[in-house]
């Protein structure tokens, strides 16, 4: 429908000058249909953020649920709201102390500015140290933590005494120091390519950020809720933050985000000021209801010890000579190719064909799978067929 995409071009801001601009009509399970009528595979999963695909029935149920009870009643904080608090308690039974408390957010990008606050509340110190090419999010405290000038310039002056540190390089450890309010890592790097911790790397971090009572802020917002065969990655590495900040895959495709941390740390946000952060819409009830369908459902089954196994579907079947290497664990997963021409040929020939792929934020020779976690073995095998039929088109 020719008035509906120049509408969208006419009234809608952009991202970019070349959206995909795919039409929807409806979406189900593992497929996205458009207004012609087409079925699109997605090996995406709204980047990350549909756990349980689209539309799953429980999540749904709830939602509808929901919004037949209460819809928004009251800024964050004040009145009970049962979704919401039975939400932060099974998040509770799920995390190791002390990541006991929990405020819900809006975003994952939200999350980690509430989290920066909250570090430096405790602290009393101002310096952040994050790693080069790390992603956490584009509001401006997150974009503050980017080493990425190119993205940066633009909207400085930004937050200040911030300090970069590289990746899995623990000689750069002592950039840490009794300066340092915290140290912001994602537990498995994203934009930069599913970069993963290697060896005894989180631990070491962790080691560190004890010896100059330095905090530990994990963000988890790609990684959690499953994705990588534990409900957070951290949980591989013995490593447990002192914040951690999750978001994208919480709600199954619904706004949301939050950070957990020790009931006493939280409390600062509440005196000295009073709402040291305060939200309109973090824990609104229809969504907190989405996010604990959600949270109950992964992990009431095997969806999590599965996406290992889908994980070894997935590279067993993609083994080309374009391939370089395949980066990441679970079902969070990076195609390396040869070059950023192949890699965006792959991503556009593929959505031609119904599977939809899509890019990595500083690795421009990557390509995202991050499916759903309850894709199937049939949907995986035919996914990956359609990337070795059209890898081979590419080859030379």
């Amino acid at each position: 429908m020719k008035e509906m995409k120049d509408d969208f071009y006419t009234y809608q801001a952009q991202t970019t000058r070349h959206p995909l601009g795919l039409e929807i009509a409806h979406a189900k399970g593992s497929y996205i249909y458009d207004t012609q009528g087409g079925a699109h595979l997605d090996f995406v999963a709204g980047v990350s953020a549909n756990s349980l695909g689209h539309c799953h029935p429980k999540v749904v149920k709830a939602i509808q649920k929901q919004a037949e009870t209460y819809l928004h009643v009251m800024v964050y904080g004040e009145y009970i709201v049962s979704p919401a608090v039975e939400l932060c308690k099974l998040l509770a039974k799920h995390l190791p102390a002390p990541l006991e408390t929990t405020y819900l957010v809006n975003s994952g990008t939200e999350a980690m500015e509430g989290a920066l606050k909250l570090a430096r509340r405790v602290t009393g110190r101002s310096e952040l140290i994050a790693a080069r090419d790390a992603y956490h999010g584009n509001t401006m405290g997150s974009l503050s933590l980017m080493d990425y000038e190119e993205r940066k310039a633009p909207f400085r002056p930004l937050i200040p005494d911030v300090r970069h540190i590289s990746f899995n390089q623990v000689e750069e450890l002592e950039k840490i120091t009794a300066k340092t309010a915290a140290v912001v890592l994602e537990t498995i790097q994203g934009g930069a390519g599913f970069i993963l911790p290697k060896g005894s790397y989180m631990k070491k971090v962790r080691e560190r950020c004890n010896e100059v009572g330095a905090l530990l802020i994990l963000d988890e917002i790609q990684p959690g809720f499953g994705r990588t065969g534990t409900l957070f990655a951290f949980e591989q590495y013995d490593c447990v933050p002192d914040i951690l900040v999750m978001g994208k895959g919480m709600a199954s495709g619904l706004p949301i985000g939050a950070f957990s941390a020790s009931q006493d740390k939280m409390r600062s946000l509440s005196e000295h000021p009073k709402l040291g952060h305060i939200t309109t819409f973090g824990g609104n009830p229809v969504i907190a209801s989405a996010a604990l369908a959600t949270l109950e459902e992964i992990t009431s089954g095997n969806l999590i010890e599965d996406t290992l196994e889908k994980e070894k579907q997935i590279r067993a079947r993609l083994k080309h000579p374009l391939i370089g290497e395949i980066r990441g664990k679970g079902l969070m997963l990076a195609l390396l190719l040869a070059d950023a021409h192949t890699a965006n040929k792959l991503v556009l020939r593929c959505a031609e064909k119904g599977l939809i792929l899509f890019w990595l934020l500083f690795e421009p020779k990557a390509v995202r799978i991050s499916p759903p976690l309850t894709i199937s073995s049939e949907e995986i095998e035919k996914g990956c067929d359609i990337i070795m039929e059209t890898l081979d088109e590419l080859a030379p």
